[in-house]
């Protein structure tokens, strides 16, 4: 009976520290090598973390804490959708305006597909069994079959596209258009908008997370500084609370209602969501430049990626990269 009760116990335990927002550094994951990054993917139950970085994609599993393996010639690569029940992945390559196919298991490139100009946000939405891929320059999302690789729709959207998010109950997907300080809500089966509404007092959002059951959507707001909460069936802004600066991506925790906003400044905002209330609970110091973040629902970690900088120079915002110093940072709440 002990052996059955314990995993539920430590369970029980890890939601209940991640409820009270007391997160801290468990490790770092060395990565190595040169070059820029963006999105994280998780993949709970194939324990994998997959990383952009450079022109490729890094894969790390998650019962080692170390890297396993990399998705290479994916030009301008800015992240990666995962289609867990195909064993498949969708990266989207922004220097080729392409989008490429990926066997999971093998880690190598199947096909690749046309996209809009400058691919960058991606998801997969389960209902359809279809990647989107979300075009920065061409304000459009190409929406592909992830049995085929062939594209099923173009849909314009009238402005530059940022994170996205599924409800595959309603069969929606939301994107957030950046310049336009808006959010738009896509009907999966017909691929063509049916919302858009604006997310004041919000500006200029970019990170974007989900709590399917509760109907609420969490926008990191770099415009001004700010983490909106949105009910996803009326577009009406519950509450917003204070961020940090230079937000990217915004993560939901279902098991603890903790909505995190990552933030280049070197900060993480963590808000606990009640009802429509919105408060922060804590906010955790990280490293300057860990803008990007992926949560893993199954053990409640946060995974930012991060790297060493030199001093800037007269008139430079940030110093250049320190070779061979990127890293994925680990945190998570106190057990």
């Amino acid at each position: 009976m002990k052996k059955i009760l314990l995993p539920v116990l430590l369970s029980l335990i890890t939601a209940s520290a991640a409820c009270a927002g007391d997160y801290h550094l468990l490790k770092e994951i060395p990565i190595g090598t040169d070059g820029g990054w963006d999105y994280l993917s998780v993949d709970s139950a194939g324990q994998r973390l997959y990383v952009s970085h450079g022109t490729k994609v890094v894969v790390i599993d998650l019962a080692k804490d170390m890297v396993a393996g990399e998705i290479t010639n994916t030009p301008g690569v800015h992240g990666i959708a995962i289609a867990p029940e195909f064993g498949r992945g969708l990266v989207t390559c922004g220097r080729e305006n392409k989008g490429a196919l990926v066997d999971l298991k093998t880690l190598q490139i199947i096909s690749k597909t046309d996209t809009g100009a400058n691919p960058d946000g991606m998801l997969y939405e389960p209902g359809q069994k279809e990647f989107y891929t979300f075009n920065g320059r061409g304000e459009s999302a190409t929406v592909i079959d992830a049995q085929t690789g062939k594209v099923t729709a173009t849909i314009p959207l009238g402005g530059k596209p940022e994170f996205a998010a599924v409800d595959e109950k309603a069969g929606l997907v939301f994107n957030n258009l950046e310049d336009k300080s808006e959010l738009v809500a896509i009907d999966t089966k017909t691929h063509a908008v049916k919302n858009r509404w604006p997310i004041a007092p919000g500006e200029e959002a970019s990170g974007l997370a989900f709590d399917e059951k509760n109907h609420r959507l969490f926008l990191g707001c770099g415009g001004n500084k700010t983490m909106v909460m949105m009910d996803s069936t009326s577009g009406k802004v519950l509450a917003s609370v204070p961020i940090g600066d230079g937000v990217d991506a915004n993560s939901f925790d279902p098991a603890s209602q903790l909505a995190f906003a990552s933030c280049s400044d070197g900060t993480v905002t963590i808000a606990k969501e009640d009802g429509d209330k919105l408060t922060v609970v804590q906010t955790l110091k990280t490293e300057k430049g860990s803008r990007t973040m992926v949560l893993d629902p199954a053990t409640h970690k946060i995974y930012l990626a991060a790297a060493k900088f030199d001093a800037p120079a007269a008139g430079q915002r940030r110093g250049k990269m320190a070779a061979g110093s990127f890293k994925v940072l680990v945190y998570g709440p106190e057990k």
